[in-house]
């Protein structure tokens, strides 16, 4: 596979080190994978905030976004139908630019991964304690949350194939009180709560939709295992289409349900779709929904814990972290000790930390990678860069990746300068690192070149 050259000696991703994973994920596996990262904590808060800046207009907001969304997956479609190695967009932009990019890309999705799970945990025990008071407090709730990371985790540990059969099982499990209130709801739906009296502007559109980011991303993240991802060229865009539109299609039938049943109120509600739920459904469905939002950041968590890992993975594998970190189990086939630190941070960040402070991180990190994806699909395609089979090609041409790239561009305006401070300072830290790994990198380079 062709490799920008570069001044800065790196080994990049090798096939070599990838022998030793299992090709065990498949269409739906991935898709699951997909739809489990995204349909996470975010769709149970969002349609009250999306409701109370366009009020009946908000599925609006839902379809900007989606196309906003849809450029962007494209652009990681071609890219990820090219690129079959572990690490995802950083595997993505260190083929198309070299090790430098690749890495910060690799540190941007590493920060979108930690902190978007670190929120969602958060929400997790928050709900919890709310089903079980005796989870309430200091100490029970830094309780649980050790503990479901050390489930997740050594799920994902034992195997690929495992922790991807548990992203299935999550995913109808989480679906099911959802998909629950749309079949009842639409019978409870009043047309006036639906009507439309104002055409909102275009200006708060745009802004309720960068606010649904949130509730979009995570496709990035799935797709960072592609090392054991069953034919990419084929595998990853049919699994971005399909999760893509299923999470459309729900996020919008619950938005109208919400709206149609709860009227004005909706922009008020702190748990919108479970008080919807015990309008249509009495009590119980209250509680199931409240229910759902445990068992859904569950699934999230349990998502993420097998793909963000493998950005530590790649990063140990290529140089830039020590090589132990890369370390594959010898019975199990997956990097176990990348799972192991990268849950204690994770979990670290969600005992010690809040869920708004830790979004916004989230946010500017997946918005500075999906630009990079965008970018690097149209260099790969450019120069051809395919990993076996005949690679997805984004309709238009080069239109959709600058289509996308602006965007991003646009949305990146919102950012303040407190949030661009933060991520500056991340990069900064990232091309110490780099520096720091130059000798080690060069000593690896030279050991790969005379074998």
């Amino acid at each position: 596979m062709p490799q920008s050259s570069t001044a800065a000696p790196s080994t990049g991703p090798t096939r070599g080190s990838e022998q030793s994973l299992v090709r065990a994920v498949g269409v739906w596996g991935l898709a699951a994978a997909i739809a489990n990262v995204t349909i996470g904590g975010g769709i149970f808060r969002l349609p009250a905030s999306v409701a109370g800046a366009l009020g009946a207009a908000a599925p609006l907001a839902y379809l900007v976004c989606a196309v906003a969304m849809g450029l962007i997956v494209m652009c990681i479609a071609e890219a990820g139908s090219r690129v079959s190695l572990t690490g995802g967009p950083y595997a993505y932009v260190e083929l198309a630019f070299g090790p430098y990019f690749g890495f910060q890309a690799g540190v941007m999705l590493w920060l979108l991964g930690t902190y978007a799970v670190a929120a969602v945990a958060t929400v997790y025990a928050d709900n919890a304690a709310t089903l079980i008071p005796a989870l309430a407090g200091p100490i029970p709730r830094a309780s649980l949350l050790i503990a479901t990371f050390a489930i997740v985790g050594g799920v994902n540990t034992i195997g690929v194939s495992q922790g991807s059969r548990l992203n299935q099982v999550t995913t109808v499990a989480k679906l099911a009180p959802l998909l629950l209130l749309i079949a009842v709801g639409v019978f409870s739906i009043k047309g006036e709560n639906l009507a439309i009296t104002t055409v909102p502007a275009s200006g708060d559109v745009l802004r309720a939709s960068i606010v649904l980011i949130f509730a979009f991303s995570g496709i990035e993240t799935a797709l960072v295992p592609s090392g054991e991802v069953q034919n990419p060229s084929r595998t990853v865009p049919r699994a971005i289409f399909v999760a893509m539109i299923g999470i459309t299609l729900l996020y919008v039938a619950l938005q109208y349900v919400a709206q149609g049943v709860l009227g004005a109120s909706l922009a008020t509600s702190a748990t919108p779709l479970a008080d919807a739920a015990g309008v249509v459904l009495g009590p119980w469905g209250r509680t199931l929904l409240l229910i759902g939002v445990v068992v859904s950041t569950f699934g999230y968590l349990s998502g993420m814990a097998l793909a963000v890992p493998r950005a530590l993975y790649a990063f140990a594998r290529d140089g830039f972290l020590p090589a132990p970190i890369a370390t594959v189990h010898p019975t199990w086939k997956t990097p176990h000790i990348a799972i192991a630190l990268q849950l204690a941070v994770t979990c670290t960040l969600a005992i010690t930390s809040g869920f708004g402070p830790l979004a916004i991180i989230a946010n500017v990190a997946a918005l500075l990678v999906y630009f990079a994806c965008a970018v690097a699909a149209l260099e790969l395609r450019r120069r051809n860069v395919q990993s076996g089979g005949i690679p997805f090609r984004v309709p238009g041409a080069g239109v959709v990746p600058i289509l996308a790239c602006v965007v991003i561009i646009g949305l990146l305006t919102s950012i303040t300068l407190a949030e661009w401070t933060s991520i500056l300072v991340t990069a900064a830290v990232a091309s110490g690192l780099y520096v720091l790994s130059y000798r080690h990198r060069a000593a690896k380079a030279k050991a790969a070149a005379t074998a």
